[in-house]
């Protein structure tokens, strides 16, 4: 318990501490809530001769009936825990904005949000060219996408076919391992690996599926195995990934997505009227911006005249806003690779030969590198920075670079309206609770003392923690839970990346806007991983 209360603000824990009425009636009769649950916050290995070992079983079960008398209403104290902003800034490392004099954006997923019909139509093209053009099994063409079972931030085993969820430290999430669709057990988990750990040389097998796009990967990749399962055909992992992998990035390069979604954008595109209020007040502030994508000019410039119509003056362009657009930079690779910008010709569609020494108004760039970048800009380190949604394509080299990093992470939104709702807060707590006795039970007593008693607590310990496990997740997503969390409330491997690359996190650029330009973002001054989450603790209960 002490670990919860280090995670917890100081002016905070009075709160949690105060009695929750239920509970101290049930309590009164007895000890107290304080001495039946003694152990929650200092537990140690017993000393118990036999004979005390049955009597320490019994408080024990003792402590988790009052629990249960807990667990039918919820607490006033946990009705009045602040909530979190769902369009904060959340802060792994401070971040001056006076000291922030250039922006620089990615466009896919950071200035432009898209419907879920992106995925779908990402799907049904590599799905179709997996038939059509690598002479996958035509049957695959019945296929449809399923927004209710991936989410980012997963791994993919090439070598094993599963589809992983794994924690801050590694392990894999005991209900976040697929083979195809079909959901490992434990035991099966343990057979395949030999341990939930995954080791340095497990994890040369892995791939990340880190931005949305992949989405519509992890969903084909479970449905390809799936199918070769069920049909009883033979099949290798690892080409699995890569033809659907080709598949997905044949959508990409070729266009043909794009085309798509500029010739439907209001199926595709999400309009936001606070886009053009942010970069037309970082102009006005005398900031200089640039955007740095991997898309083409053409998809860019009809996506953005489309998202800022309604804002744009009779003749004004989007362009304006920025004092540099670079297209096709080809990230990561634009981070480490020496290759030369070309100048864009936007109505001939051809790539100029003349040398490029300076960024000039109203010029696209195509191409470059960070290192050029650098030497025209004179733009270096921390007066930089960068928001993109992947995060190792768009901020590992610009961290590693100096720059500031501020990762746009859509679904952040929505999980924090979630993580701010009571009843999911209860269930956190409820598993604490039962986190805590079980921890108690097993320093109980050793192998040879396990009696009838202690087996029959230990089981009904776990159906508990189960249940509130499963309550967590499924409120998140049925297959895999949330995005930032484990089942039991502690950080994703994907939040451990988050905490590598971004110096700061929010759902979208414009929430800037609810800050002033000259604001210092601070770190948190109570101990935990990720910001903008709560950690509800046991002691909510007790007097």
């Amino acid at each position: 318990m002490a670990a919860f209360r280090r995670l917890l603000p100081s002016r905070s824990f009075g709160v949690f501490a105060r009695t929750c009425s239920s509970w101290t009636s049930s309590a009164s009769s007895t000890e107290g809530i304080e001495g039946s649950l003694r152990h929650f916050s200092d537990q140690k290995v017993l000393r118990i001769k036999d004979g005390v070992v049955e009597d320490e079983v019994e408080r024990i079960r003792s402590d988790l009936e009052i629990a249960k008398q807990c667990f039918l209403t919820i607490p006033q104290t946990l009705k009045s825990m602040p909530k979190m902003n769902p369009e904060g800034i959340y802060v792994n490392k401070n971040l001056r904005l006076d000291n922030v004099q250039v922006y620089g954006f990615d466009y896919d997923y950071t200035l432009a949000h898209y419907s879920a019909h992106l995925q779908a139509l990402i799907y049904d093209l590599a799905k179709e060219h997996l038939v059509n053009e690598l002479r996958y099994p035509e049957s695959c063409l019945k296929f449809k996408y399923d927004h209710s079972f991936p989410i980012r931030g997963l791994y993919y085993d090439k070598l094993k076919g599963c589809l992983l969820k794994l924690d801050f430290f590694g392990s894999i999430e005991p209900d976040g391992c697929f083979f195809g669709r079909r959901k490992l057990r434990r035991e099966e988990i343990i057979e395949m690996y030999g341990t939930r750990h995954i080791g340095r040389h497990q994890a040369r097998g892995l791939v990340s599926l880190m931005d949305f796009f992949c989405f519509s990967e992890a969903c084909l990749i479970a449905d390809i195995v799936q199918h070769f399962v069920d049909e009883k055909l033979e099949f290798d992992a690892s080409y699995v990934y890569h033809d659907i992998n080709h598949a997905i990035q044949h959508v990409h390069r070729s266009g043909v997505a794009h085309k798509a979604i500029i010739a439907d954008p209001e199926r595709y595109l999400v309009k936001n009227d606070q886009l053009y209020c942010f970069l037309k007040m970082l102009r006005d502030k005398g900031k200089k911006m640039f955007l740095l994508t991997n898309s083409p000019y053409y998809f860019v410039d009809g996506g953005l005249r489309f998202l800022l119509e309604d804002s744009l003056g009779c003749g004004d362009s989007w362009r304006d806003l920025f004092d540099v657009v670079i297209a096709k930079a080809n990230k990561p690779d634009f981070y480490t690779s020496e290759r030369p910008f070309r100048c864009y010709d936007t109505s001939k569609d051809t790539l100029a030969f003349s040398k490029v020494d300076a960024f000039l108004p109203n010029k696209i760039y195509y191409h470059g590198c960070l290192k050029s970048f650098l030497k025209i800009t004179k733009w270096h380190g921390p007066e930089v920075i960068y928001f993109g949604d992947h995060l190792f394509s768009d901020l590992r080299g610009p961290s590693k670079a100096g720059w500031r990093t501020a990762a746009i992470i859509h679904e952040l939104e929505n999980e924090i309206r979630i993580q701010n709702e009571e009843s999911y807060r209860f269930e956190q707590a409820r598993f604490h609770i039962i986190q805590e006795l079980l921890g108690r039970l097993h320093a109980t007593v050793v192998d040879s003392q396990k009696s009838e008693t202690y087996r029959s607590l230990m089981k009904e310990l776990n159906e508990e923690r189960q249940t509130a496990r499963c309550t967590m997740k499924n409120m998140f997503n049925k297959a895999f839970g949330a995005t930032f969390l484990t089942d039991t409330g502690q950080e994703s491997s994907f939040a451990y990346h988050i905490h590598q690359y971004a110096d700061v996190y929010t759902s979208k650029p414009e929430n800037f806007l609810f800050y002033p330009p000259e604001a210092w973002l601070h770190v948190p001054f109570d101990v935990k991983i990720m910001p903008h989450h709560v950690k509800v603790p046991s002691s909510l209960f007790k007097t």
